[in-house]
């Protein structure tokens, strides 16, 4: 397991103990819950179109030639992730 993951799942474990009385002081478990899925699901885009631009930006480098093609895709690609998130 990487560095990354540990620090991710420590920290999540964290929100979710620490947000429990609080949700349940107020009867607002709900509307916790869809915050808290809406705020993975832009972290888990941001992280997805991070990843997709770094590959791009790589193999533009390393092939000058199709850098247009490939700054093609990564838009396509990038507006689909970005479509679904919403």
């Amino acid at each position: 397991m990487n560095q990354f993951a540990k620090i991710f799942a420590l920290s999540l474990a964290v929100i979710v103990v620490m947000a429990a009385p609080a949700a349940a002081a107020d009867g607002s478990a709900i509307s916790f819950s869809g915050a808290f899925g809406a705020g993975l699901t832009t972290i888990g885009a941001a992280y997805g179109i991070g990843k997709l631009a770094s590959a791009a930006v790589e193999s533009m480098a390393r092939q000058p030639e199709v850098a247009g093609t490939i700054q093609i895709s990564m838009i396509i690609a990038a507006a689909l992730i970005e479509g679904f998130t919403f």
